[in-house]
């Protein structure tokens, strides 16, 4: 059996991925209260702590993998954010602590998933000094763009992976990268449109969500790009359960035992927590293959080795740098990252590549949301109704057909 240690575990994502495919979670470090608690259902006997700048390398079990997904917050684009600190702020840049416990022990495989933002964060320096920090301390980094949407949830959720393998170019890109190629994608958003239930069947929904965001769920018709379900008596905001099955996680995952599933409170820290989950599905196909690598036999790599292997399916032609005499702290500079690479020693390959696996595993929102009544507390009110059709008629915006025509109806109430 393989072992996980899981910092900034949130409600267990990574952990529930892992474990699917055969690892056993030693270690949990996690500050939000809420989510320790959840924790502390799923994962009572394993070794815990809140805190990682009070974590020591000695504290930590030994384990194959570690894995984490370091607080995006400060290096976010999602709407409301009125400043990118990147790795200079206090939040996204415990990274550096992250870093440093890793150094000491140096497991094997080291996992990380942020936004899709880190790319370009602080004029791209921040994805630089991630890559130069980890390559300096003997790992080499083969990143994507994963969409959660082509892995099993009807959620477009793009998402950075990076897998860091100590030593092995090789392993790290075959763990990211599938040999046959990755799926090509066509007219993406019209997804957002297409209606994937019946003409007279209700709830009425598209065929994928928008991201999840990590809010409260609250409405007031200030965001049109939510994803709303149309029933025969209204128009709602998913619930929190739909938003488990929208990350991959069984249903009241997120409900910690003592809390009343009914109550506002519990709601928004079950929106939020769930919001700032990783994608079960995706996490399970990384997991599947690193097992697979774990396994295998170290194999000897050269540089020509990534340049023939990674661009039989990028059909491009990938740029090659290095790191020496590269100050990714200069503020002078900025950088454009590929959307996938592999960096090793002082050097890297990148191009971009779909956020896709070569065989997509299909999936339809329909399919994950509830059928029974919900709560009227869920519904939007006149009011939100002419919020959000004002505001997506300010932006020139299209909705999905029935919700416009739902929301229409919604307003004529006031």
């Amino acid at each position: 059996m393989y072992h996980l240690n899981s910092f900034f575990a949130g409600i267990g994502g990574f952990d529930l991925g892992f474990e699917k495919n055969g690892f056993k979670t030693e270690f949990l470090c996690e500050i939000n209260p809420f989510c320790n608690e959840v924790l502390s259902t799923h994962w009572p006997n394993a070794k815990r702590a809140e805190d990682i700048c009070e974590v020591r390398a000695s504290d930590i079990p030994d384990a194959e993998v570690w894995c984490g997904g370091f607080p995006c917050q400060d290096i976010s684009v999602a709407r409301g954010a009125s400043q990118r600190l990147g790795l200079g702020g206090t939040r996204s840049g415990l990274f550096y602590q992250f870093a440093t416990l890793i150094d000491e022990k140096k497991p094997e495989v080291v996992v990380i998933e942020n936004v899709e933002g880190l790319f370009n964060s602080n004029g791209g320096r921040d994805f630089g000094v991630i890559l130069q920090r980890m390559t300096s301390m003997g790992y080499a980094v083969a990143w994507r763009l994963f969409n959660s949407r082509y892995f099993g949830v009807p959620q477009s959720r793009p998402r950075v992976y990076l897998c860091c393998w100590k030593g092995s170019p090789v392993k790290a890109m075959r763990v990211m990268f599938d040999a046959d190629g990755a799926h090509k994608t066509t007219n993406e958003r019209r997804d957002f449109i297409t209606e994937a239930s019946a003409p007279n069947e209700y709830p009425k929904v598209p065929k994928v969500a928008y991201c999840l965001a990590a809010t409260s769920g609250r409405h007031t018709g200030t965001d049109w790009s939510r994803t709303y379900v149309v029933c025969d008596d209204g128009v709602r905001r998913m619930t929190p359960k739909e938003y488990e099955r929208l990350q991959g996680f069984p249903d009241f995952w997120a409900l910690p035992v003592g809390y009343d599933v009914n109550a506002e409170d519990t709601d928004t820290l079950r929106y939020t927590a769930v919001g700032n989950a990783v994608s079960v599905p995706v996490v399970e196909w990384v997991a599947k293959r690193i097992k697979l690598e774990l396994k295998a036999k170290i194999t000897p790599f050269t540089g020509d080795c990534a340049k023939t292997f990674v661009p039989e399916f990028a059909k491009e032609k990938w740029k090659s740098d290095i790191f020496t005499d590269v100050d990714y702290t200069d503020t002078s500079m900025t950088h454009k990252w590929p959307r996938a690479g592999i960096a090793w020693g002082n050097g890297y390959i990148g191009g971009n590549v779909a956020p896709t696996p070569h065989k997509p595993i299909e999936s339809s929102l329909t399919a994950i949301v509830e059928r029974d009544r919900v709560s009227r507390k869920y519904y939007l009110t006149p009011n939100a109704a002419e919020g959000i059709l004002r505001r997506v008629d300010n932006q020139g915006r299209k909705l999905f057909e029935p919700l416009r025509t739902a929301l229409e109806i919604e307003k004529m109430k006031k």
